[in-house]
C-alpha cells in the first residue's frame, strides 16, 4: 500500500468517527510513512467513545507529576493494517482525589458519593 492510500485511511477512519457522531480529536497526529495515529481527546467520554469506535484492546494509565500538578493519561491502542493508532486523555487531578488515581478505569458519576 503507498504512502498516500495509507495516509487516506488514516484519515479515512477519523472521519467515519466523526460522521458516526463521535467528538473530533482535539489534536491529530499522523507520524511520516503512517506507522503511528496518535489522538488526543477532552473528557473520558470522548476518549470512551474513540477507543470503543476504533476497538483498542490495549489500555494504560500513567500517573505524574508536571510542574507541581498531578496529572493521570490514560492510553488505549490497537493496530490496524500495519499502523499503531492510539487514543490518549490527560486529565489533572487533585491531591484529595487519590482514590481515581487508584482506579484503573473510572465509573461515571463515581465522585458523587
Amino acid at each position: 500500500m503507498t504512502e498516500l492510500a495509507t495516509r487516506a485511511q488514516a484519515f479515512g477512519l477519523i472521519a467515519e468517527g466523526v460522521s458516526a457522531g463521535l467528538s473530533a480529536p482535539w489534536r491529530l497526529y499522523l507520524a511520516r510513512g503512517c506507522r503511528y495515529l496518535s489522538l488526543s481527546v477532552g473528557d473520558r467520554g470522548e476518549w470512551d467513545a474513540w477507543r470503543t469506535h476504533l476497538g483498542c484492546p490495549e489500555l494504560s494509565v500513567r500517573v505524574y507529576d508536571s510542574g507541581g500538578e498531578i496529572r493521570r493519561a490514560s492510553v488505549a491502542e490497537v493496530i490496524l493494517d500495519g499502523c499503531r493508532i492510539s487514543v490518549e486523555l490527560v486529565e489533572e487531578v487533585g491531591t484529595d482525589d487519590l482514590e481515581r488515581l487508584l482506579v484503573v478505569d473510572p465509573l461515571p458519576g463515581a465522585d458523587e458519593r
